[in-house]
């Protein structure tokens, strides 16, 4: 008997002590900084409405008021940082070739029309600008604006070189990066702890795993930005009635685990934003919103600010 009171005693502590800091986690940790605020995203510079990761697309995007860029980087040859998503460059120049395997002279322009990535059966046919560029270049455009890095491959010397390209135009403050990859996240802390990284898909495994526990207030996180996607848009990106239903199982799960406002507004507190991607239709928009997310990213940056217009959510602080 005394034996099932000191459990249930124990338990029953754990469950409220992990349910209040649950709710007011700043008992335990101190808030990070927030030097900016992400609210409207704009995916590769809004790939629904000019061609993805080109300067057009992110001066759109810019005096269109997108809290922040999400852009691609890889190295060339001549170890110059490019603003590009795929490590081939087929699909976005008809040219099959590595970006790793020419110089930045070299790189062919991006074709006439590309496929919007999130967007089922949608194609965006951009203008004159279809040159691959910089990501000095981007830095230099808009000294003001936080970017959002993926680095797209495990390269040291790519994420030695943005680390000092973000040094060199005083941007530490307004960079966030990482990569699904938990390898490449790590070396990015270590090359550079003054930028804040993303969690990687381990360590979104490792939250989750914490958060449904109960462990997660009692643990600290070095990350500042949480970024997933929204399971459920799948039923978007493909046609529903090619889906199995082990696809439609997974999908299920994988939002109903991911999508909680109770773990969105826990981060948030400590002062860790969530942002949602890629969602393009207003529904989803509504829904990340409701669910706490403090940002969208989406390809459609017009789209989403029309909406947060509307509702008053790119007036909120």
């Amino acid at each position: 008997m005394c034996a099932a009171v000191y459990v249930l005693s124990t338990v029953t502590g754990y469950v409220l002590t992990s349910a209040l800091l649950l709710k007011c986690p700043t008992l335990l940790h101190r808030r990070k900084r927030e030097t900016f605020l992400g609210r409207h995203i704009s995916h590769r510079g809004g790939a629904g409405e000019n061609l993805e990761n080109t300067m057009a697309a992110f001066k759109h995007a810019v005096d269109l008021g997108t809290d922040m860029l999400e852009l691609d980087c890889h190295l060339t040859k001549d170890e110059q940082v490019v603003v590009s998503h795929d490590t081939n460059l087929h699909r976005a120049t008809g040219i099959d070739a590595q970006i790793s395997d020419m110089t930045y002279a070299e790189l062919p322009p991006y074709l006439c029309k590309l496929g919007v990535s999130f967007q089922r059966e949608c194609f965006c046919e951009g203008g004159e600008d279809k040159r691959i560029p910089l990501l000095g270049d981007v830095f230099d455009a808009f000294p003001n604006t936080p970017v959002n890095i993926d680095i797209k491959v495990n390269d040291d010397t790519l994420i030695k070189k943005v680390s000092e390209l973000v040094i060199k135009y005083d941007r530490e403050h307004l960079t966030v990066w990482g990569n699904a990859s938990n390898q490449i996240v790590k070396k990015c802390y270590r090359e550079n702890p003054r930028i804040p990284v993303l969690f990687s898909l381990t360590r979104v495994l490792q939250l989750l795993g914490l958060f449904y526990t109960g462990l997660l207030p009692f643990i600290p996180l070095k990350e500042q930005f949480f970024e997933i996607p929204m399971p459920s848009i799948i039923t978007k990106l493909k046609d529903p009635r090619k889906l199995t239903r082990t696809q439609r199982l997974i999908a299920w799960l994988a939002d109903t685990l991911l999508m909680r406002k109770a773990l969105f507004d826990h981060l948030t507190a400590r002062g860790i934003q969530v942002y949602i991607w890629v969602l393009n239709d207003e529904e989803d928009f509504q829904r990340a919103f409701a669910l706490g997310a403090t940002g969208v990213m989406t390809d459609f940056p017009t789209r989403l600010k029309d909406f947060m217009d509307r509702n008053g959510i790119s007036k909120l602080q």
